[in-house]
């Protein structure tokens, strides 16, 4: 091969699969530019200057991640756990926090290499759904305990054990290693990228390394957290208010405990139970629950959240309601072979959409980008494929997922009229109608 300075896309020809490759053209493509006279398998390792930059980046996109709804239970357990310690001096309750984020990326870290190295995708564990309730139960209990219904009391004797300083760290570490896996799925659609990437170089250390520092980006807000939250009862006015706080600290994780569960449920049972937590959820804040303060400012900020989560409610229902038609995907996975060689006959492109009902972005794909009336229209002049991921023990699935190198969902593949994949196409995240009619048009 020519030495270029250009670059291109690294074809990847899955195994069994000769007569695409005697057809002359590519099955798959993976998303990786590499020098176009390098051999796929020898993506450089980073180093120096670029290096800290690529690192300083994924440490702000770990902060990014705290926006995501899987770390909203993290913070009312790590308000509840670092308030209750015992340390006077700040540099002990600032190893303690340290601790704890050490755990939160030891966990991360280590899923993101096991993801890596054995192609599985991130998030998959909430493919069974014994994790999924196992988690909604768990998410349930700690909403139960914020609302004063029942309270873990250690015996005096494990609570001398847990304020001496080895015991005590190690405490908070095993937190942080705990509750890492509650914040491990939301990780998924952000580094769906690097798994692609640190899979072409090949370097465990350096797939280790890029999700350590992931999770510590993502844990320093809670590190924050654990550092003031021995402060919240000193700030003004503190007394009733406070309950009222951790009542609506309850509330998101009961939220949360739905959101884990509404993957095991229908649809539409799914909606009506999430809009029936967001109504409770606002009556009780807004106007039922009295240990609150009297001063004025603050019932009419009750007022609000009340109001705000009435709102919300209705949003999420009529959403349901007023939606209109969807994309007529074709969705068994046994006929792809099939479809993907009639497509080819009839030069036709192909869109093929990885997603499961416990993806976050694949929901709003589905929600807002997929009925979007000219993404519906555009829709009719291409094949579309849905492969539905969420139980994950389809034989056919991980056969597909091995062929075309899916490493998360959701993942949307764009397939040429020649059967071709559109490595420079490739969706690994959630997309705008507008931005997804432009990847559209260009394989028409």
């Amino acid at each position: 091969m020519a030495v270029s300075l250009g670059y291109q896309n690294v074809y990847r020809y899955p195994e069994g699969y000769p007569e695409w490759l005697e057809r002359g053209y590519p099955v798959v493509t993976a998303n990786i530019l590499v020098p176009a006279a390098a051999p796929a398998n020898s993506v450089p390792v980073p180093s120096g200057y670029y290096l800290i930059l690529i690192l300083a980046a994924v440490c702000v996109g770990g902060m990014a991640l705290n926006l995501t709804p899987c770390i909203y239970p993290l913070i009312p357990i790590t308000l509840s756990y670092f308030g209750g310690r015992s340390e006077s001096l700040q540099h002990g309750k600032a190893l303690h926090g340290i601790f704890y984020i050490l755990g939160l990326a030891l966990t991360n870290s280590t899923l993101g290499v096991i993801a890596a190295l054995t192609g599985g995708l991130v998030g998959s564990v909430l493919q069974s759904s014994v994790v999924l309730v196992g988690i909604s139960a768990i998410l349930l209990l700690f909403a139960l305990s914020l609302f004063g219904i029942w309270e873990i009391r250690l015996p005096a004797r494990f609570n001398a054990l847990a304020s001496r300083t080895y015991g005590g760290y190690g405490g908070s570490l095993f937190m942080g290693l705990t509750l890492g896996i509650i914040a491990a799925p939301c990780i998924g659609p952000f580094v769906v990228g690097l798994l692609s990437w640190i899979a072409a170089i090949g370097k465990i250390w350096f797939g280790f390394t890029v999700f350590f520092v992931l999770s510590v980006g993502m844990g320093l807000p809670l590190f924050v957290l654990a550092m003031f939250s021995s402060n919240i009862d000193r700030l003004p006015r503190s007394g009733e208010w406070l309950i009222w706080v951790k009542k609506l600290m309850g509330w998101i994780l009961l939220a949360m405990a739905v959101y884990f569960i509404r993957p095991l449920l229908p649809e539409l049972y799914g909606v009506i139970l999430f809009s029936l937590a967001a109504a409770a959820a606002g009556i009780h804040l807004g106007w039922l629950e009295e240990s609150s303060t009297q001063a004025p400012a603050f019932k009419g900020f009750r007022k609000i959240v009340g109001i705000g989560c009435l709102a919300g409610a209705l949003f999420v229902s009529g959403s349901y309601y007023t939606r209109g038609p969807g994309v007529n995907w074709i969705s068994s996975s046994d006929r792809v072979d099939r479809i993907l060689e009639q497509a080819r006959k009839e030069e036709k492109p192909v869109i093929i959409d990885f997603s499961a009902a416990w993806c976050a972005p694949c929901r709003e794909l589905d929600e807002t980008t997929f009925r979007h009336p000219r993404v519906l229209e555009m829709s009719k002049q291409i094949v579309m494929i849905k492969i539905d991921l969420t139980s994950g023990a389809d034989p056919a699935h991980k056969e597909l997922l091995k062929r075309f190198q899916v490493k998360g969902v959701p993942t949307v593949l764009f397939l040429d009229g020649e059967g071709r994949e559109r490595g420079d196409l490739r969706l690994v995240d959630y997309l705008n109608p507008d931005e997804f009619l432009t990847s559209m048009k260009q394989i028409l």
